[in-house]
């Protein structure tokens, strides 16, 4: 996410997904904020602070990197210190939404399958420690990038953009670090992302098949379960915002997969038609487009929130109207 392009595409395509990004996470956080969405207020409150980290994705990867980056190259951003903090920023920004869908992930997992877990974990308070740890841990471990890059120019002793320093390519110590910041975002995410799915679906089929078999036995008909449909929406729900992380982080994984084994790597400056560029800068996009679609994951399977989101929409509309009288 550190070297912006001029590349025509993709200067039209972050401008778009700021102009998503920012007004979907905010109406999210509203809305979620108001607790009327049916939702418990663990989940709520980690719904919440996905929103807010999303948000934080936005504008510091979308705005004030590749936005800034295309549009106001001359502009105080890309003074040099400034430019290593944005950069870290980003990454935090990043390593907090990633981290935060697997605490809301193993949380569904420990409510659905682990019912003598359910009542000490599943708790606002818990969801309220486990968001302040992630974040903190999430900013400590980005520490380093600040450190990664040097100056491109100096323009009357003023330090002006980012280039990444070259031993960040050869040193032990650097590869480390990167290779380690890759496995622990997003690569172990997506283990674990898949591994409680994958054993919260068992769960649900064993546990539903029993309670069908059970309710069939004792009524001598089949009728519909509140709680097998309460857990269906819980479900659905984890199982969308899961399946979005996965499939817009593959190519991310992928181009970095490529390059370390490879060692081929794309530097700013080459052509814009390179695939290793087209590569690069379509996983970047991909996951940034992550952060925007969460609020429709929402308005989709939650009937409540769209109701929300309805009256929300009649309110703002009451409220021009009696602006304009």
């Amino acid at each position: 996410m550190h070297t912006p392009t001029n590349n025509p595409v993709f200067a039209i395509l972050y401008p778009i997904l700021a102009a998503l990004g920012v007004p979907v996470n905010l109406l999210a956080i509203v809305i979620l904020s108001r607790g009327r969405c049916g939702l418990s207020r663990c989940i709520t409150r980690y719904l919440v602070s996905m929103a807010v980290t999303d948000l934080l994705v936005i504008v510091t990867g979308v705005i004030l990197n590749r936005i800034s980056g295309i549009y106001l190259r001359r502009s105080f951003l890309f003074i040099t210190p400034v430019c290593c903090l944005s950069n870290a920023l980003v990454y935090a920004a990043r390593d907090c939404s990633v981290w935060l869908t697997v605490a809301f992930t193993f949380d569904r997992f420990v409510a659905i399958c682990c019912q003598n877990l359910k009542t000490k974990y599943c708790t606002r308070k818990t969801a309220t420690r486990v968001i302040a740890i992630v974040c903190t841990l999430g900013c400590f471990k980005n520490i380093p990038w600040y450190f990664v890059y040097k100056p491109l120019y100096i323009i009357n002793t003023v330090p002006w953009y980012c280039s990444i320093k070259l031993i960040f390519y050869s040193s032990l110590v650097w590869t480390t670090f990167h290779w380690s910041d890759r496995i622990l975002t997003p690569c172990i995410p997506f283990l674990l992302i898949l591994l409680l799915n994958a054993l919260t679906v068992r769960h649900i089929l064993a546990s539903s098949g029993d309670r069908r078999r059970l309710r069939a036995h004792s009524n001598g008909e089949n009728r519909s379960d509140p709680e097998i449909e309460s857990r269906r929406k819980s479900v659905v729900l984890l199982f969308s915002i899961s399946g979005n992380f996965i499939l817009l982080w593959t190519v991310y994984v992928v181009d970095f997969l490529y390059v370390r084994i490879t060692n081929d790597y794309y530097f700013a400056g080459s052509n814009f038609n390179d695939p290793k560029f087209i590569l690069q800068e379509s996983g970047n996009v991909l996951q940034l487009l992550s952060c925007c679609i969460n609020t429709f994951i929402y308005t989709v399977t939650q009937s409540k929130f769209r109701a929300e989101l309805k009256n929300g929409i009649k309110y703002s509309r009451r409220l021009l109207v009696k602006m304009d009288q």
